[in-house]
């Protein structure tokens, strides 16, 4: 019984923040009990069958250019010995510190009507408007394009991570057989490496159907735009709720068929002392074609963009960075840093107590909870809006009754608002690292404390944290970077006059002011550098184990 005491705290604890975090999801499905017939007659009539359209074209387009180009560049570089490799092999991963959105207005700046491009093309040849065909970035086709350039790497880090570890017994064998070259990656090395190709996919995916920057300044009718249209345009708030719901229930389908179609792949290598297949060695010219190929995505989806953002932002720095500049420095670091501490700290607490306690209910609350990286942060947004409002309408009653007055908006106003979200959105994230690093540690230390006489938080205190302080350390910065990127959900909950670089460089972008929306477009994208630095000390380290 003195064994059970010891665990209640660590089970009421996951069990309460655990049902917190999920609340926002679970209203969004039972906002569909409040009829809108009004509304949904208006949708069925005008747009919906846009919203439908759009979402799925652009989350599937995605996800087959992602899947090609991120699975061909890990194949390249896992299987292929050529000059630059080394260097290429991280440069791969830089668009992922580029916004969609900040793409998006970057490229419409450079390749629009007026941008320099055209411009210079109408000069050369003295051509006007008329006299020749460019391509409309502002398209459905664009979006789809800018999202794929930053989307990519997903695919690229679990492909090339499942490439790597494949033992040389498998090629080995397949020659024997008469099967090589691209027979080889058709027929064996693409099906052992498929379960991670298709989660990074998926992962893909699941991002195209969240965006709302690059749809939004596009002017593409997708769920995420109609959200927003719903709540703020309308002032329905339950049917932007149900519209939310739709669209979560496709991001759940997709995860169901994902989850699916990988349900079957059990792949085990034979042995520890497996070796990687020595990588071949290419031609002249078939390293050259490879390094231009690799080199490609990682021009157009970071090295240009990087470079238009940071002249635009040399112009424009003595008009732009002034004290409100550095107010939206500020909100956004201590906002991204609150939700990072937040979001690490249930992490340790959700992961310390499945180490602690094993049990299906346990398992189940933690999955529930960390479902948020796979919804929507305009959806969030809506799910915690409606929580929290209820929550001021309910506390703003009890203050009437009691004391004859009104305390305002303390949850749905403030900050709290926010940092729910984020920690929604964004546990999954901080879990999968706490998690990782929990399970490098062997359980007998875990015994060895306790004969001491050590509690479990002393045991969590004195032995856990400082083993798990890489772990923690990268998954701080992993959520401090992805919510200083987060746009739709701080749209809808930011306080009155309240701003961050994300929005501001989204209002900007809006009001077509790109050169002043390049200044804090590059600060983003600076302290996105820093994950894909850990991220590529990541993929290192398991080449190295791997091999």
């Amino acid at each position: 019984m003195k064994k059970r005491n010891w665990r209640e705290p660590w089970l009421w604890a996951v069990t309460v923040f655990s049902l917190l975090l999920a609340v926002p999801v679970l209203l969004i499905f039972t906002s569909v009990l409040v009829p809108q017939y009004e509304l949904w007659h208006h949708l069925f009539e005008t747009v919906l069958s846009d919203y439908v359209y759009h979402s799925l074209l652009i989350a599937f387009s995605v996800g087959a250019l992602t899947l090609i180009l991120g699975t061909g560049l890990a194949w390249l570089v896992a299987r292929y010995e050529f000059s630059g490799r080394r260097t290429l092999q991280w440069l791969i991963l830089l668009p992922m510190a580029m916004p969609a959105y900040i793409l998006a207005y970057t490229y419409t700046g450079m390749l629009d009507v007026a941008g320099p491009l055209q411009t210079q093309l109408r000069d050369t040849f003295n051509w006007t408007y008329h006299d020749y065909w460019f391509p409309d970035v502002r398209s459905l086709g664009g979006a789809i394009v800018m999202l794929s350039l930053v989307l990519y790497p997903y695919v690229y880090m679990l492909a090339r991570t499942a490439f790597s570890e494949q033992s040389a017994s498998f090629y080995e064998a397949s020659r024997s057989m008469g099967v090589s070259g691209f027979a080889y990656f058709r027929k064996v090395a693409f099906p052992l490496a498929r379960p991670a190709i298709l989660t990074g996919t998926a992962l893909a995916m699941m991002e195209a159907f969240a965006d709302y920057g690059t749809v939004q300044y596009f002017g593409i009718s997708t769920f995420t735009t109609g959200i927003f249209r719903t709540w703020n345009g309308l002032g329905n708030t339950i049917g932007a709720a149900q519209l939310a719901a739709v669209l979560t229930s496709f991001v759940l389908v997709l995860l169901l068929i994902e989850k699916h179609s990988r349900r079957r792949l059990r792949y085990f290598h034979q042995g520890q002392n497996q070796h990687s297949a020595k990588r071949l060695t290419l031609s002249p010219v078939q390293q050259l074609w490879t390094v231009l190929f690799c080199l490609l995505p990682v021009a157009l989806g970071f090295i240009i963009p990087s470079v238009q953002l940071t002249f635009w932002a040399i112009e424009r720095a003595t008009s732009q960075v002034d004290e409100q500049f550095v107010n939206l420095i500020w909100n956004s670091f201590y906002l991204a840093a609150s939700a990072a501490f937040i979001a690490v700290g249930l992490a340790i607490l959700f992961a310390y107590a499945k180490r602690l306690r094993s049990h299906w209910l346990l398992n189940s609350q933690v999955q529930l909870a960390s479902l948020g990286y796979a919804i929507p942060g305009t959806v969030i947004a809506i799910g915690a809006m409606l929580m929290l409002s209820a929550a001021d309408d309910a506390l703003n009653q009890l203050t009437e009754a009691l004391f004859d007055t009104s305390v305002g908006l303390v949850f749905s106003g403030t900050l709290v608002a926010l940092l729910l979200a984020y920690s929604v959105r964004f546990l999954a994230v901080a879990l999968h690292n706490v998690e990782a690093g929990l399970q490098r540690i062997k359980p007998s230390m875990d015994d060895a404390a306790r004969a001491m006489g050590l509690s479990p938080f002393a045991v969590l205190q004195k032995v856990h944290i400082p083993l798990l302080r890489a772990s923690v350390l990268s998954a701080l910065l992993l959520v401090f970077v992805d919510v200083l990127k987060e746009l739709p959900a701080t749209l809808i909950l930011r306080p009155f006059n309240f701003n961050t670089l994300a929005v501001r460089t989204f209002e900007l972008a809006s009001e077509e002011r790109l050169q002043d929306a390049a200044v804090p477009a590059v600060a983003i994208v600076l302290v996105g550098l820093l994950p894909v630095v850990l991220l590529t000390r990541a993929l290192e380290l398991s080449k190295n184990e791997a091999n």
